[in-house]
Parts: structure tokens; C-alpha cells; sequence
């Protein structure tokens, strides 16, 4: 495979174009120092990763934001913490704030000019909706998990994308899907029948962050360290297939 191939991408967007850890951070350490709890913010998002996914699975009907703020709660009692309905309220109405990474824009915009740009997200629309403005791209279609009433890595969410796809006239084998997560998008895309692109945001740093550990091993077919360096491989394979 070659990156022309493709004429659309698909984009999971928290972790990969939002950054959903500095996000949570932001959230979850003010509240464990006000709890006396030393730990780092590494690992209040490691203890956090688990619980969020165990969320969703149980009820995948619950809205992102409720998602959150269960989740939080949940970590108090791991963590031997109170959570007031404040605190739960302050992380579940924290995504319209979670920046971008600083290249996301600006890949976004280079890719459109070649590619449709499809959104596969495990949120709700309203949330999706102040995510993008920090984004500043135009996407053919937005599927969220509120939409599919399910959170990713639910095969449901990928046959949703697929049948998206094939709706605006995207050919089989024409869909490439980005992510960082190994855990929500690359193993169940793949299984799926997706080539998968992985924009390895921790490259840099041990460990699974506020992602969980894949429960089995996958290998996307492309691995870049940022979007910016995926766009730029993008037009490089552009050029040169001129």
C-alpha cells in the first residue's frame, strides 16, 4: 500500500488531534492535590485509563459528559478520595476547553486539499462540535459515539464508519483510519478490514497514558510521531507519484 491509494481518511480526535491527557490533567491534578494525593499526572491518567473504557462498555448509551463524570467518580473510590458532584461536574464539562496539539490544524488543512476528512469520535455531538473549532477543518461527515450508541472499541463503531464511507462514494479500500489509540481505533479497525495509520503520540514516553493497554496485538500498516510528519509524508507521496 502506498499513501496515495487512499482518497479519504478517517480521524479518531481526542488523543490524536485533541489533546484529551493535558485535558484530563488539568482536571485531575488540582483535585488530587486538594486531596493530599502526591501522585504524578501520569499516573492519576493511568488509573483513570481502565475505568473510563469500563464506563462506556457497560452503558454505551451515557453521554460523554456523563461518561466523565462517572468515571471520576469511580477513580475517587480507587483512589480513597472524595469526589464532589462538583469535581465530577468540572471534569465532565472540561472538553470544549482540551486544546489541540499544536500541528493538528494546520495537518488538517494540508490533508484536506487531498483527502475527504472523516471524524470517528467517542463523544457526543455538542462536545465534537467545541472540539472543532480549535480544529479548524472542514469534515465530510462526523460519526461520534452518541450517534452510534456505542464508544469505540465497539465493532458497531467501525461498521457505522465503513457504511459512512461507502455512502459518500468512497471506494473499498479507499478509507485510510488515523488514530493514536491502540486500544479504541487500531486493533478493532483492523479487525474490521481498515488499514490503519498510527499517529504515535507517546512515542517519546513510556507507558499507555490515559489509553488502555490493547488486550491483543496489532500493527498498524504506518507509524509517525505526529500528524504534522504524516502530512508531510502525505505530500511527499503525493509528489513523487506525479
Amino acid at each position: 500500500m502506498q499513501l496515495t491509494d487512499f482518497e479519504a481518511l478517517s480521524f479518531d480526535c481526542y488523543g490524536t488531534l485533541i489533546d484529551w491527557e493535558a485535558g484530563l490533567s488539568a482536571v485531575l491534578v488540582p483535585w488530587a492535590r486538594e486531596r493530599g494525593l502526591t501522585l504524578t499526572a501520569e499516573q492519576l491518567l493511568t488509573e483513570y485509563a481502565g475505568l473510563e473504557a469500563a464506563v462506556e462498555a457497560e452503558d454505551p448509551a451515557r453521554l460523554y459528559p456523563d461518561v466523565l463524570a462517572r468515571s471520576m467518580q469511580l477513580l475517587g473510590v480507587r483512589l480513597g478520595a472524595e469526589v464532589t458532584s462538583e469535581d465530577a461536574a468540572r471534569l465532565a464539562g472540561s472538553v470544549p476547553g482540551w486544546p489541540a496539539f499544536p500541528d493538528s490544524r494546520d495537518a488538517l488543512l494540508a490533508l484536506g486539499q487531498r483527502f475527504d476528512l472523516i471524524i470517528l469520535s467517542n463523544v457526543d455531538r455538542a462536545s465534537f462540535a467545541a472540539s472543532s473549532a480549535w480544529l479548524g477543518a472542514t469534515f465530510a461527515s462526523v460519526i461520534t459515539a452518541q450517534d452510534v450508541g456505542s464508544y469505540k472499541p465497539a465493532r458497531a463503531n467501525f461498521d457505522a464508519l465503513i457504511a459512512e464511507a461507502a455512502r459518500l462514494g468512497i471506494g473499498p479500500g479507499r478509507l485510510l483510519h488515523v488514530a493514536q489509540s491502540l486500544f479504541h481505533d487500531h486493533l478493532p479497525a483492523k479487525q474490521a478490514g481498515l488499514p490503519t495509520a498510527w499517529i504515535n503520540r507517546r512515542h517519546d514516553r513510556p507507558g499507555w497514558g490515559a489509553t488502555p493497554e490493547p488486550p491483543a496485538p496489532v500493527t498498524p500498516d504506518w507509524e509517525f510521531p505526529s500528524m504534522a510528519a504524516f502530512a508531510e509524508a502525505a505530500a511527499a507521496a503525493a509528489d513523487s507519484a506525479r
